[in-house]
């Protein structure tokens, strides 16, 4: 019986179909992130002053404005990030897109563990997105954010974990974490920082 012809033929046009599925282009990923995501989230020492949504709109502005062309000379959109408690972990989306692979959820499930953490309970989170400088500028950015609400939102409604202590911003390539190497997959690792106490 050759493929193609009656049961055989189906199975084996069913199985290439899934081996193409699974090797369908998605955000690279590099190795996963090695340590405790709460021993790395733990430590604030002083509450930044920190405005989400003016950093978004500083991004969005850099971005119109065309500023800062070539990726490896962009400075810091938000250099205050950087200073903060952080875990940087790999979620894997569908193609252009803020759909989070299944397989991702294992990591995001680690956060939520981190987060329930009796060191990490009364504190907020930031989860920042970022992409490399492949593509356009303002679809990284707009992707970038979609991508960081999409992890915010598995974290509230799949793993319980209260609204108020999470934000969610995406940087796109506009805080490229290896600026040296700006279509590196290193540059599309998503963080979550300790930023605040809960209310």
């Amino acid at each position: 019986m050759r493929p193609g012809n009656g049961f055989l033929g189906d199975v084996v046009v069913l199985v290439g179909a899934l081996i193409m599925l699974a090797a369908a282009p998605a955000r690279a990923q590099p190795a996963a992130a090695a340590g405790n995501p709460a021993d790395q989230l733990v430590g604030l020492d002083s509450i930044p002053e920190l405005n989400v949504a003016a950093l978004r709109q500083q991004a969005a502005d850099r971005v119109k404005s065309k500023a800062d062309p070539v990726p490896q000379k962009r400075p810091p959109i938000a250099g205050e990030l950087l200073k903060l408690p952080q875990f940087r972990f790999d979620v894997l989306f569908d193609p252009d897109t803020s759909i989070i692979r299944p397989q991702s959820y294992p990591t995001i499930g680690r956060i939520a563990d981190a987060l329930y953490d009796p060191r990490l309970l009364p504190y907020t989170f930031l989860i920042v997105d970022h992409t490399d400088s492949s593509g356009r500028r303002d679809f990284n950015l707009a992707l970038s954010q979609r991508r960081a609400e999409s992890i915010r939102d598995a974290l509230v409604t799949t793993f319980k974990i209260s609204p108020k202590r999470l934000q969610a911003i995406g940087l796109g390539e506009e805080q490229l974490q290896d600026a040296l190497r700006p279509t590196s997959p290193v540059n599309v690792r998503a963080q979550i920082m300790t930023v605040g106490k809960v209310p």
